[in-house]
This record gives structure tokens, C-alpha cells and sequence, in this order.
């Protein structure tokens, strides 16, 4: 069967309906958070909520890849995207029966970050099928454009939602664009995506390890992957640190202002890359904005004022979408066609080992190690101290320092191995 003719138009339609579903799903992520905060005012219950969103789609990821290289992406597509309705379908259910119980929340929760693991790679694939090289860049930007709308957009809605109406609306909203992302892909021709290959007999072990070997025998593969992992990590950490230091510096309510200032850098940059970014520059862009990232980062870390921690942390996720999509058009070019499932399901999973690390050791190396280092009579108070303070928090500082120091560490090297690589392509590269 011929090729199916590239269109972005048909992209822009599938995106469409991305966006929606993930400004919807920013919206019922806040308000369950809310609830169920002020419902117990403990932190361990809404962390256990997020690790119900994130664990499911990562450990599954490898999972979805392989029946993305194996099955129809478009079906795969619309299965993911009605599952994770499902999953909040059955959590208006239950609110409504059982308005006391919590179990129902992460259940449903957990259910729809599993179909979520269905649809991604399926979704990452299907626009290597749908797009020519030349666009990946520019739908890099805008996908990374529906990713910020969570933090820019979907809190905006879900605090009106919330306080006029009820938990119960503001989920019908997320139910509701699932189903119209659903319905986007329903639209799409058959042929336009990887249909179901036919006389495969290969079990699912062996096309996990072929995805493995693949990403092992290429070492540009290898290369962004580490370096994919790495980013991730560090950026964890500012994840877990970020209100921890702003709170040391301002109040609860300037809190959100700063929160939604410094993401709104994400939505500006993601605007400037879907209209004039260039695939064929993105090997130089790489090592720049890493080592922009991390004087930024750098700069958030020794900010003893919340408006100069404002402008720093605009200017550091200002820059991280030109990190992210020099990454996600390099690894693009250099994955062929059949094998796109199952090596971004495995780079999904891999790299976000980094955010589980970050997740899991910087609040204790910020509470015991560095924190206590940098209070006002401390080992480090005549020395580091003088530089960027001390008192609550500037431990925390010290280790946001620390990792934009890496950040710019990682752009030097990266620097020197896109010029070793230079004018391979390793688009053609068979297995």
C-alpha cells in the first residue's frame, strides 16, 4: 500500500483535540487535588493521588509502544482516549453514591493514566506517520503547547468550576473532552496512520528487547535518551523545591501568581516554535538552550526575592520547550518508521526513572543534608552563605544551583557529540 499523502492540516485536527483533552484533564487533576486536600489536609493523600496519575502510564509504556508497532494506531488511539474517560466516568459515579470514600477517586484515576499509556505511543507515533520531517519541529511546539495549557489554562477554568459550581461539573468538562479527542481520530482516514501489520508472529518480549537493541546499537539513540533522563531528573528536582522556596520568600497567595507567571514562559516559547522553528536547526539549538536552561536555573537558585525568582523561572520554562523539542525532533529523524511505538514507549519510561529518582530523594537530601547546611550558624553559613543567604529554604537553593550547574555541564557535552555526529542521518537507518 502507497504512503497516505503528509498533512499538517490533519495534524492540526488531532491536536485540536489534544489540547482540549488536556486542559480538561489539567482541570480535574486540580480540582480532585483540591478536594481531597481539603477533605483530609494531608499531603501524603495527594501525593498518593499523583502517583495514581503518573505510575500507571509510565510502567505500562513499553506495554502501549509494542501494540503501537504491532496493532492499528488509530484504534489504539480512540481506545485510550474513551478508557480514560471511563476512568472518570466511574468517579462521578461513585462521588455521587459515595461522597465520603476516597478509594473511588484514586481508582478512577489510576484507570485513566493506564489507558493513558495505551494512547501515547500510539498518538507520538501516528505524527511521525502523519507529518513530513520538516514539520516534526513545529508540532513539537504546538504539542508542547497543549502540555502548558495544564498549568496555564486548566487551573484558571477549574477554580471557576470549583467555586461555582461543584467537583462533579468540572469532571463532566474532562469526560467531555475526551470524548471530542476521541471523535478527532474517529475522523482521520484509515490509511493515513500504521494500520495493523499483517503475518507478525513475533511475541511481545522480543519486540521489547528489538526496541532495547535498537536504542543500544544506535548511540545517538543512546546518547538523547541519557541525556532525555538526565534533563528530566534535574527538572524533578525544581518540581519538588519550587514552592518549598517560594514560600520561604513570599505568601500562599502570591505563590499561584509566580506559579502561573513562570509557566506561562512554556506557552510563549511552545508559540514561537510552532510558527518559526526549523527541524534542520535543531541539533545547534539543543546544546543553546541547555545552557540557557541553566543559567536560569542557576539564577531561580540564588533569587532571594520573589520577583526576581518570578522572571528567573519564567526564563528557565521559557527556555525548557526548545530543549524539549530538539530532543523530540532528533529522536524522530533517527527512529525508523516501523519501530516508533515501542522506542518512545521505552524512552517514556527510561527518562521518567529521573522524575521517580528526583521525586523520591529531594525532598530528604533538602530536609537533612542541605537545608541544615545553610542555616543561620552552619558549617556553610561564612561561605556559601554570603552568597546566597541564609536561613529556611536556602539549602534548597544551594541544590537548585548545584543542578543548573549540570544543566550547563550537559550543553557543553552535548555540544561536543552534536559535532561528532554531525551530517549523519540516521533517518534512513535500518534494523
Amino acid at each position: 500500500m502507497n504512503a497516505a499523502p503528509k498533512s499538517f492540516s490533519l495534524f492540526l485536527l488531532l491536536w485540536a483535540g489534544q489540547l482540549l483533552s488536556r486542559i480538561g484533564s489539567g482541570v480535574s487533576a486540580f480540582t480532585l487535588g483540591i478536594y481531597l486536600f481539603q477533605q483530609s489536609r494531608s499531603t501524603s493523600i495527594y501525593a498518593f493521588l499523583l502517583l495514581c496519575a503518573f505510575l500507571p502510564s509510565v510502567l505500562l509504556a513499553p506495554l502501549g509502544g509494542i501494540l503501537a508497532d504491532r496493532k492499528d494506531r488509530k484504534l489504539l488511539m480512540i481506545v485510550g482516549d474513551l478508557g480514560s474517560a471511563s476512568g472518570v466516568l466511574f468517579i462521578i459515579v461513585m462521588f455521587l453514591l459515595f461522597p465520603d470514600n476516597h478509594w473511588p477517586v484514586y481508582a478512577g484515576v489510576a484507570v485513566s493514566s493506564l489507558f493513558v499509556a495505551l494512547h501515547s505511543p500510539a498518538f507520538k507515533a501516528s505524527v511521525s506517520d502523519i507529518l513530513d520531517e520538516q514539520a516534526y519541529s513545529k508540532a513539537s511546539g504546538l504539542l508542547q503547547l497543549a502540555e502548558a495549557s495544564r498549568y496555564v489554562v486548566s487551573p484558571i477554568i477549574a477554580g471557576y468550576l470549583f467555586t461555582q459550581f461543584s467537583l462533579t461539573g468540572a469532571l463532566v468538562i474532562d469526560l467531555t473532552t475526551f470524548v471530542v479527542a476521541a471523535l478527532t481520530v474517529i475522523s482521520i482516514k484509515n490509511e493515513t496512520v500504521q494500520q495493523a501489520p499483517k503475518d507478525r508472529q513475533e511475541d511481545i518480549l522480543e519486540d521489547f528487547i528489538d526496541g532495547l537493541r535498537s536504542i543500544v546499537r544506535e548511540k545517538i539513540l543512546s546518547h538523547l535518551l541519557c541525556l532525555t533522563t538526565i534533563v528530566t531528573f534535574l527538572t524533578g528536582i525544581l518540581q519538588v523545591l519550587f514552592v518549598p522556596l517560594l514560600l520561604a520568600l513570599t505568601d500562599a497567595a502570591t505563590l499561584g501568581t509566580v506559579q502561573t507567571i513562570s509557566a506561562s514562559g512554556m506557552l510563549v516559547s511552545s508559540l514561537c516554535i510552532a510558527t518559526i522553528s526549523k527541524s534542520d536547526s535543531q541539533d545547534r539549538i539543543l546544546p543553546l538552550s541547555l545552557g540557557a536552561a541553566g543559567l536560569f536555573y542557576i539564577l531561580i537558585g540564588t533569587s532571594t526575592n520573589h520577583l526576581l525568582f518570578a522572571a528567573a523561572a519564567f526564563c528557565f520554562f521559557f527556555t525548557l520547550p526548545f530543549v524539549n523539542t530538539s530532543l523530540e525532533v532528533q529522536f524522530r529523524l533517527h527512529i525508523v518508521p516501523e519501530m516508533q511505538g515501542r522506542i518512545w514507549s521505552l524512552i517514556s519510561l527510561i527518562s521518567q526513572v529521573g522524575m521517580l529518582v528526583a521525586l523520591s530523594i529531594t525532598g530528604l537530601l533538602a530536609d537533612h543534608v542541605f537545608n541544615p547546611f545553610l542555616t543561620d550558624h552552619s558549617h556553610l553559613a561564612e561561605t556559601v552563605g554570603t552568597i546566597i543567604g541564609t536561613g529556611p529554604a536556602r539549602g534548597s537553593g544551594l541544590m537548585v544551583i548545584i543542578s543548573g550547574f549540570a544543566l550547563v555541564l550537559c550543553s557543553l557535552f552535548t555540544a561536543n557529540r552534536s559535532r561528532k555526529f554531525h551530517g549523519r542521518n540516521f533517518s534512513t537507518v535500518q534494523n
